[in-house]
Order: C-alpha cells, then sequence, then structure tokens
C-alpha cells in the first residue's frame, strides 16, 4: 500500500500560534504553548498517522532577534529545518496582521520551489468581514502560496490545512514510514514532563519574570504501574527570582507544582509525585555547556 509521507516546518513569529495548531492537528501535547515570546525552544516533532500518511510536524521557535547564544541557537534551529522539509507552513496571527518580514518569507521559500501555506491563525478572536478584508487585501499572495484560515481552538478548517499538505507531499510504500503508527512524538516522555513543567511556570509567573527559565528533569522514576516519581529542578538568572518562583511560604512553586501534576498524570495515566526544587545560574542563557546538557546542541541543527 501507498501512503502520502513527509516533514512540514511550522514557522512564523513568536505567539503566532504554531504550538497551539500542531498540538491540535496532532491531538496530543507535543508543544507546550503559553503567551509568553519564544516558549517554544527545541524543534518539536509531532506526527500525524492515519490511513493513508504520515506527516511529521517540525514546530520551531519563534522568528526572532538574536541577543543570547539560546537565542542563537534558536533561529539557527529554524533555518536548519526549513532547508530539509517536503512544505512550509508559516503561521500568522490575524489579530496582528502580516508584515513584510513575513511576506519576504513567501517569496523566499516559492522562489526555492517549497510549497507554502499562509496559515491565519485565531480567526476565532475576530469576525468574517476582518477574515474577508484580510483574504482580498493580499489575495496577490495566492499566486506563490496557499491561504487558509483556521482556529486551533476549535478546530476549524485543520482538514483543509491536512489536505494541503497531502496534496504536496511524496508517496512511498506504507511499510516504510519514517516512524511507528502509533507515535505522536519523537521526544521522550522525560523531556514533555519537563515542558509541561515550563509551561506551567510560565502561566503563574507571567510578567514577573521574563521567559528566562529553564527546567531539567533529574530523576523520572516508574516505581509500578501504578505511581511515577519526578524530580524537576527550575533554573533562573537570579536570587531575585528564586524568591519569586518559590513565592511567599513556597505558595508558587506549590501552585507551579500542582498545575504540573495534573496535567502529568493525564499524560502519564497514573498516579505521580511531582517534587520542584529551584536554582539559580547567573547567564545561564549564554553558558554553552549547560545549554548542551538541557538538549540545545548546534550539532543537532
Amino acid at each position: 500500500m501507498k501512503i502520502k509521507c513527509g516533514y512540514v516546518a511550522v514557522i512564523g513569529k513568536p505567539n503566532a500560534g504554531k504550538s497551539s495548531l500542531v498540538n491540535s492537528i496532532i491531538d496530543e501535547k507535543v508543544s507546550i504553548v503559553s503567551p509568553k515570546p519564544q516558549t517554544t525552544r527545541n524543534n518539536i516533532i509531532g506526527i500525524y498517522n492515519d490511513d493513508d500518511s504520515q506527516i511529521i510536524f517540525v514546530d520551531t521557535p519563534g522568528i526572532n532577534k538574536t541577543h543570547t547564544g539560546l537565542d542563537d541557537f534558536m533561529q539557527k534551529s529554524i533555518k536548519g529545518v526549513v532547508t530539509n522539509v517536503d512544505v512550509v507552513l508559516l503561521c500568522i496571527d490575524i489579530t496582528k496582521g502580516i508584515d513584510n518580514l513575513e511576506i519576504n518569507l513567501i517569496e523566499k521559500y516559492s522562489n526555492q520551489k517549497i510549497p507554502v501555506a499562509l496559515i491565519l491563525t485565531k480567526i476565532d478572536l475576530v469576525n468574517d468581514e476582518k477574515v474577508f478584508e484580510f483574504l482580498s487585501k493580499y489575495s496577490y499572495l495566492s499566486i506563490k502560496c496557499e491561504m487558509i484560515p483556521v482556529s486551533s481552538l476549535k478546530d476549524r478548517n485543520l482538514d483543509e490545512i491536512l489536505n494541503f499538505i497531502k496534496s504536496k507531499l511524496p508517496v512511498i510504500d506504507e511499510s516504510k514510514r519514517f516512524y511507528e503508527s502509533d507515535m505522536y512524538t519523537d521526544k521522550s516522555l522525560k523531556f514533555i514532563v519537563g515542558e509541561i513543567v515550563r509551561e506551567k511556570a510560565l502561566y503563574i509567573l507571567d510578567k514577573e519574570i521574563p521567559h528566562g527559565i529553564a527546567v531539567f528533569v533529574e530523576n523520572f522514576d516508574e516505581e509500578d504501574d501504578s505511581l511515577t516519581i519526578i524530580d524537576a529542578c527550575i533554573v533562573c538568572d537570579k536570587d531575585s527570582h528564586k524568591a519569586i518562583i518559590i513565592g511567599k511560604q513556597g505558595s508558587t512553586i506549590k501552585k507551579i507544582g500542582h498545575d504540573a501534576r495534573v496535567s502529568i498524570q493525564k499524560l502519564l495515566q497514573k498516579k505521580v509525585v511531582l517534587n520542584l526544587f529551584v536554582k539559580v545560574k547567573p547567564n545561564w542563557k549564554n553558558n554553552l555547556e549547560f545549554l548542551s546538557s538541557l538538549g540545545y546542541n548546534e550539532n543537532d541543527i
């Protein structure tokens, strides 16, 4: 049996809805989501399987200027992905509109003969007239790319994205799928658990600490089929940040731990004991050895 199979890069500015889109299509928790820029730091693989296709989505960090070693890693990782995919999905937040950077990207990839779809995200936040106005104003782009308005929250037009992708992917023998048909990501449970903790911390800390935290899982002990014990460490830049993360009488870190544990138990389908710690590591975002230990390795780009 023949199937469509290939790689799809999901790119766009910070908070353009890339991770929400991938999670909705895969129907699993693949990438974390938060209102903060640069929430996604690695290139996250999400794998969609059905009877006639296997689509490997690569959720990339937000396109941004580089200021630190971590920023530099993220931007290089985007470039590395796009040169090795079959399709590019360029997400833009329709509430913010499109700018020359995004238009230039459409030109660039179409000139390289890479199929591009401009994904207008968050259409549930605007009326139909706003969507129509956008499509009319930028109709000239339809020569270069497909334009698909979507709502990840309400699962609107996700099938249109899948149909577009499938029309562009190569055909292979089903036996040559890149991944097993029951896989939805190439990331380990340990990695996903660490990302869930970071997601909950970003939401709860909000504007008190910019996105300068990291999380690494020190211990992932599956005691038996009914219990997993996890020790995770939140890393920040300053002692003042550590105090904020812990909160008065430990209230903030308890809230982070509670919310993360609920999501992790849902993921693992069993009881979880989650122990959280906070460590201060000044200037960690420019420490290449530490970044490598977190999985931000330029050799993997």
